[in-house]
């Protein structure tokens, strides 16, 4: 058996025997001195629906871990509601906030010399963040999933954040009362958990789960369901036994697990957010794989999930259904994810799942490959002239591969939705929304552009292309992480209004139709649109991050 005090010992067992003051403060007894630490990573936010119930998750871990004779300390990261901050300038905070979850639990966990770490998935960003700091860090450890919201109601039918979002698009639009709107606004979110529909949220709940990191049923089980608490008394024996197995994060994170979990990704129908996250988990990792790696699991990877955005069900009816084991049982039966990976449970995929039952008592949410609901992924991965390092497109039309259309250019989301709302966009525009890159602007969720787009006299006949990020729960026909963006001279920049631009989802190509002499022309007539009085941790982040094809992750994971 390995000792499971690998690291903190050198702190309580040191030749710095007055740190023992300290520890002697928080009530140790001797015997302690010889256990193993492990740090919770706590996204606080109380101020959100999401994290409310943190911190009590936290607390439940703690005491699973004292019984697992292990000692654990909940320490706080931060975390930013992307909902909250949709459509002003709290939206640049959103894809810093993972980084710096991933550094703040880096920070916290190697300095301290704890021996592992939990990290708690509750809001968008969180367990991308934990992610990354257990795979730069290589310390044993797991993330638990804060679990997802309950539908909410309006007229006797589900809703959920998603229709409270295309609500005030539709009144917007004058398509809906005002009155309407507002009543499904008020009911969309009934208490605590992230948000329900396969969105950023549970799309890398599921990924985590696909890929190794979090134990089984995490990713599905509802945030005020009595099973959650069940799952916090399991995860102290699963962290003692990652010690003693001394198994690490980059033993699970393989390029197998990698393919596992963009697989997965694609069968559910998930988020293009979970693109750029796996990208940077890659990264942190060490591991070969690229936007050419997604690009060819997504061509070949059919939709078997119908939640929504692209249906109407949510992680709820999942969670009834059998939970996310159902979906990767029925990937690994028909081959399309491998099994022999190693999973934070010390076995494999294919252990986890032997008691899984494949059969489906609802084929509207959960179907086969031979009756999927698409037979290639909503996502695809396009290369051409306008994005030479690729951009991620998320098309729920099964019909829809191939567009094209004259451009018309924005520099703000606000703009896209006022010119919407004014009638100005028509379908065969291509909308282009450039200078929201990460350098830029910190790459945020521009929910309120995709959304006014949504609506159903321009769904599927606008396409939208930007190098920023959109929500999980928006639809309609968009192309995003545009790279290299347009700040540092992406050909997107290079785009004026009524250019032909076309692309061929299944081909990966993507084409803006002028001249290479006529893009390197208007290249050097550029005058980029620069921001100032940015805050400061903006600015941290916009000279440090790299572009999305390499997942906005620090440029120090590539000064080796």
């Amino acid at each position: 058996m390995n000792q499971l005090n690998w690291n903190s010992q050198f702190v309580t067992q040191g030749w710095q025997k007055g740190i023992k003051a300290f520890y002697y403060g928080l009530n140790f007894e001797e015997e302690d001195f010889h256990k193993a630490q492990v740090g919770i990573g706590v996204p606080l936010l109380e101020g959100n629906p999401c994290n409310l119930h943190a911190y009590s998750i936290a607390k439940e871990i703690e005491k699973s871990c004292k019984e697992a004779d292990l000692i654990a300390f909940p320490f706080g990261t931060p975390s930013i509601s992307d909902n909250i901050t949709q459509g002003h300038e709290g939206g640049n905070a959103s894809l810093p906030s993972r980084n710096m979850i991933a550094n703040s639990a880096e920070c916290v966990v190697s300095a301290h010399k704890y021996d592992a770490m939990i990290g708690l998935h509750h809001c968008d960003k969180n367990g991308p963040g934990f992610a990354m700091a257990l795979a730069r860090m290589n310390y044993p450890g797991l993330i638990m999933s804060g679990g997802s919201i309950k539908p909410g109601c309006h007229k006797g039918k589900d809703i959920t954040i998603l229709d409270a979002y295309d609500a005030q698009a539709a009144a917007d639009a004058k398509k809906l009362s005002d009155e309407e709107a507002d009543d499904i606004i008020r009911h969309a979110c009934p208490g605590i958990g992230g948000c329900g529909v396969a969105a950023s949220f549970n799309t890398w709940g599921v990924v985590l789960e696909a890929i190794g990191l979090m134990l089984p049923f995490s990713s599905s089980i509802p945030a005020d369901d009595e099973m959650k608490t069940k799952e916090c008394e399991a995860i102290g024996p699963a962290i003692k036994n990652l010690l003693e197995k001394n198994i690490r994060p980059r033993d699970i994170l393989t390029k197998t697990s990698f393919q596992n979990a963009a697989t997965v990704m694609a069968a559910m129908g998930g988020s293009t957010n979970g693109v750029i996250h796996l990208l940077a988990l890659a990264q942190e990792a060490k591991v070969d794989f690229t936007l050419k790696h997604i690009q060819q699991i997504f061509r070949n990877t059919p939709v078997i999930c119908n939640f929504a955005p692209r249906g109407q069900k949510t992680m709820w009816d999942l969670h009834q259904l059998g939970g996310t084991p159902l979906i990767l049982k029925i990937l690994l039966e028909e081959g399309y994810i491998q099994g022999d990976v190693m999973t934070v449970t010390g076995n494999t995929l294919t252990d986890n799942l032997k008691n899984i039952s494949p059969q489906l008592p609802n084929r509207d949410l959960i179907t086969t490959a031979k009756q999927a609901f698409k037979p290639f992924a909503d996502m695809q991965i396009c290369f051409g002239n306008l994005a030479p390092e690729g951009i991620v497109f998320k098309v729920s039309d099964p019909k829809c591969s191939v567009f094209e259309g004259k451009s018309l250019c924005f520099n703000s989301a606000t703009a896209v939705a006022k010119a919407a709302s004014e009638g100005l966009i028509q379908p065969g525009h291509v909308i282009i929304l450039r200078y929201l890159g990460p350098v830029a602007s910190g790459m945020p969720e521009v929910l309120i552009a995709s959304s006014a787009l949504a609506v159903k006299h321009l769904k599927g006949k606008v396409a939208l292309i930007s190098d920023t990020r959109v929500s999980g729960v928006s639809h309609g026909l968009i192309g995003v992480h545009c790279s290299p963006e347009a700040i540092v001279g992406g050909p997107i920049a290079c785009i004026q209004d009524d250019d032909i631009i076309s692309f061929d989802l299944l081909k990966g190509s993507i084409h803006l139709h002028v001249s290479d002499e006529t893009i390197k022309t208007r290249k050097e007539q550029l005058i980029p649109e620069v921001k100032s009085g940015q805050p400061v941790y903006l600015a941290d982040f916009q000279n440090t991050t790299t572009q999305a094809h390499h997942g906005c992750v620090s440029r120090a994971l590539f000064s080796d």
